[in-house]
């Protein structure tokens, strides 16, 4: 059990919004001094993160509503086929044994020319998946919840998650990076989420 497990462990799970909430297609507003309101927000994020019917290995502030630049983080092999690579790049061999690791103002400083395409989904659009190309590895800068500041270079599943919750940030769904038949095949399941999402908003 990390330390941040044992922080998190009396924290309350938030709901996730769907596609529809506006929350999700908002720019969101960097973090300023990293409070305990910044550091509960985090701990909440895990839990709902973690606790989630089909848990997530990432989850973003807006996707709970919270339009902050502000992310979450799991990418630790857990044994299946796919996620067996032993950590390799400079990002997951620091990161790892922090997860799940919150990182509060993360930005993308530079990206390789070598690209992946792979299927990813969403926990804020549930029932949605679309193939999407992505830079394979990341150059990330980020401050950790402690304060410490960090820039390392991420590659595999660390470097897909953290462009994936990143885009969260800046309004952008990994469904906007799909192709369009993803997107045709997707429309009616997001616009029943949009449908919801309203319904609970009282429009």
């Amino acid at each position: 059990m990390s330390i941040f497990d044992i922080f998190t462990k009396n924290a309350r799970k938030m709901r996730i919004v769907r596609n529809g909430n506006q929350s999700l297609r908002s720019i969101s507003m960097p973090v300023g001094a990293i409070t305990d309101d910044v550091k509960a927000l985090a701990q909440r994020m895990t839990v709902t993160m973690k606790e989630n019917d089909v848990p997530g290995v990432g989850l973003a502030a807006p996707q709970v509503g919270v339009n902050l630049r502000l992310i979450v983080v799991d990418t630790r092999p857990d044994g299946k086929s796919s996620r067996k690579k032993p950590p390799t790049s400079p990002g997951e061999m620091m990161l790892n044994p922090l997860m799940p690791v919150a990182l509060v103002n993360p930005e993308i400083i530079s990206s390789s020319k070598e690209t992946e395409c792979a299927c990813e989904g969403c926990l804020s659009l549930p029932g949605v998946e679309g193939e999407v190309t992505r830079p394979k590895k990341v150059l990330l800068k980020a401050q950790l919840i402690s304060g410490e500041q960090v820039m390392l270079e991420c590659d595999g599943l660390l470097a897909r998650c953290l462009q994936h919750e990143i885009d969260h940030l800046n309004g952008i769904l990994f469904i906007d990076r799909a192709s369009e038949e993803d997107r045709q095949v997707a429309k009616p399941i997001m616009d029943e989420m949009a449908n919801e999402e309203a319904r609970l908003a009282g429009k």
